[in-house]
């Protein structure tokens, strides 16, 4: 009977692009031990290229320990798992020969590609992590000075047991010898495999300096939750964070006139391109963005596409994010529509309810952009994702974030080509980080 393996692989890079690295974990599907780790600094790429050399090099491991095993891949990368599965086209050319050899590869083998949030993909994340810091040093991962294994062995002796063939109750079950070091949990099964076991890098980490991998006491080795975080909740782990990208300037946005979905659909300006050249810089230093969501309005593709090939991602279109439809009012400035549609806009002003003549209500457009906010929240669990978006739609996500009143929209100020943040936990709270950044701007 073959084998099944579980291939848990991740990718990051500071800069993105910058100094890059990648870890990946073979894991038995039935026990949970982990039977093969592998990372290395890669050097200068970007996230998704780090996360596709991740899975290429697990894949790799996997097919060393067993040509003949089925492998489940669980990654929080949800642009390799969509792309390697066949549901999403591969653009981007430094993609496709990586995309390539991950499924020469695994030729022959029956492979599953599974997205996971990225809390459940901690031991891929921190070989990835030790790998880059050790080119930060100017060396090489080793195995020898991993403490990757332990660490994910920890958390996972503190979470629920799950179903037989969990990855993470198996690891929790095969390392419970860590408490009286007498475990035998394997990190390698093939000759020459550099790895070595979880028990011997808890006693390496208890005689270097008296502590458990993370620093913590170590009292007798028996292996702890961590402390609870925050106001002294239970960790919910990573939040869902939007990112808000209001589109850069067109020739209409100087002029404050109304420019929403029911109008034409203007450029952006040249003021505007190099508005989003300039976001698209500050977001690649940061390094946190995983994927691109945009309105389908044109300045908002524009400029996600500009950011989006900095970053090196695709994007992805959002109905539920466009601009609100003003109707008559489309290309009027505030005072000519006062000046036109006098009673109109004073209701307009006195009720969320109330549409522009032929347009649209901000109730109607708080009810499109919550739609679209659940779906990506629930796309999106516990990673960061850039909303390439309107004022309309950025103004109610932040209202709904803060449960402040509709008329809060008048009361907000957002730049074009802004930056704010929304983070969305898993008990269903919210919080707003960032509202109208324009630092990059400058």
């Amino acid at each position: 009977m073959a084998q099944e393996f579980i291939v848990e692989a991740d990718g990051g890079s500071r800069g993105n692009p910058g100094p890059a690295g990648y870890g990946a974990v073979v894991i038995d599907a039935v026990t949970g031990e982990t039977l093969a780790e592998t990372a290395e600094y890669v050097g200068v790429a970007t996230n998704n290229v780090a996360e596709y050399k991740g899975l290429v090099a697990g894949l790799k491991a996997a097919r060393e320990l067993d040509p003949d095993a089925t492998i489940r891949v669980r990654m929080d990368s949800k642009l390799v798992v969509e792309q390697m599965s066949g549901r999403w086209k591969i653009k981007h050319p430094d993609m496709k020969p990586l995309a390539a050899e991950a499924a020469a590869v695994a030729s022959g083998a029956q492979v599953t590609y599974q997205w996971i949030p990225r809390e459940k993909n901690k031991h891929a994340d921190r070989l990835a992590n030790e790998a880059m810091d050790a080119g930060k040093r100017g060396e090489q991962w080793s195995a020898a000075a991993s403490t990757a294994d332990l660490r994910a062995a920890s958390r996972a002796a503190a979470e629920p047991a799950g179903p037989p063939g969990d990855a993470a109750a198996g690891a929790a079950r095969a390392r419970a010898a860590l408490a009286g070091a007498t475990g035998k949990a394997s990190a390698a099964a093939r000759p020459g495999a550099d790895a070595v076991t979880a028990d011997a890098r808890a006693a390496r980490s208890v005689a270097a300096d008296g502590s458990g991998a993370s620093g913590e006491p170590s009292g007798t080795g028996t292996a702890t939750a961590a402390p609870p975080v925050g106001w002294g909740a239970a960790d919910l782990g990573a939040p869902a964070t939007f990112v808000l990208l209001r589109h850069g300037e067109t020739p209409l946005t100087p002029e404050k006139r109304f420019s929403g979905s029911g109008g034409s659909d203007p450029s952006l300006s040249d003021a505007g391109r190099e508005q989003a050249v300039r976001v698209a810089a500050a977001l690649a230093a940061r390094g946190t963005v995983q994927a691109v969501v945009s309105s389908p309005l044109l300045r908002c593709q524009e400029t996600a596409r500009t950011v989006a090939a900095r970053l090196g991602l695709d994007v992805e279109l959002e109905p539920g994010l466009r601009e609100t439809d003003f109707g008559a009012w489309e290309g009027l400035t505030f005072a000519e529509a006062r000046e036109r549609y006098p009673d109109e806009l004073t209701a307009w002003l006195a009720s969320p309810n109330v549409a522009p003549p032929g347009g649209e209500s901000f109730a109607e457009v708080t009810s499109r952009v919550s739609v679209a906010r659940d779906k990506l929240q629930a796309a999106y669990a516990g990673r960061t994702v850039l909303l390439v978006t309107h004022v309309t739609p950025i103004k109610t996500l932040v209202r709904l974030a803060l449960g402040a009143p509709p008329e809060s929209l008048f009361r907000m100020e957002l730049s074009a080509a802004s930056l704010s943040a929304v983070a969305y936990y898993a008990d269903g709270n919210a919080s707003v980080r960032l509202l109208n950044d324009t630092g990059h701007l400058r």
